[in-house]
């Protein structure tokens, strides 16, 4: 696995859970490896009777198109990167365009792209992971990144997913939005990160 990592010069990454044996943890800190980040899994039942609510007023909510990909990428690095993104994280979201079991919608206001959510059909374990969510700064607080969530929900529905996922920092705004809407913890990982010159 560093070797793949290695090869792409970047540095190597790993998730842990509380799941794993405590040897494993030891193993990684052995080996160089630091805590990068903190995060919780969140995990709800779909059901195909919930019905989505309208958008919130003076806004639309619906399946983005492919030529929107690089607009939604750029909305995206701007809510995790407010100063700018890293090279490696410019236009992240753009290749879930280009596959066949992802959905991608964006919220407008005026015409203008604001809000965006993707996330990726996992059929054979009819799973739906939720990603790839951001808000323009000017225009959050208006209920958008829950209505895309809901957006988001139904259609995997359609598709025959049982269960929906998603990945927050802990005691986040994109938590709790998950949690209003039904969704709870299922256990929290640690990323570990160790830099490529070790």
């Amino acid at each position: 696995m560093e070797q793949f990592y290695r090869a792409h010069k970047a540095p190597s990454q790993v998730d842990l859970c509380p799941l794993h044996e405590p040897g494993i943890f030891a193993m990684f800190k052995e080996r160089g490896y630091g805590i990068a980040e903190l995060n919780n899994v969140l995990f709800r039942k779909l059901e195909a009777s919930e019905s989505v609510p309208p958008a919130p007023a003076g806004s639309e909510i619906r399946r983005s198109r492919l030529e929107e990909a690089h607009s939604a990428s750029a909305i995206v690095e701007s809510a995790f990167f407010p100063d700018g993104a890293p090279d490696a994280f410019r236009g992240l979201v753009a290749p879930f365009y280009q596959m066949e079991r992802a959905l991608a919608f964006v919220a407008s206001v005026e015409g203008r792209l604001v809000a965006c959510g993707t996330g990726l059909i996992i059929p054979e374990h009819r799973v739906f992971a939720l990603c790839g969510a951001g808000t323009l700064a000017e225009f959050r607080g208006r209920g958008l990144q829950t209505a895309l969530l809901r957006a988001r929900m139904a259609a995997a529905s359609e598709a025959g997913c049982e269960f929906a996922v998603v990945v927050t920092q802990g005691g986040s705004t994109s938590q709790r939005n998950a949690e209003r809407l039904g969704f709870r913890v299922a256990y929290s990982k640690v990323t570990v990160i160790k830099p490529l010159d070790s």
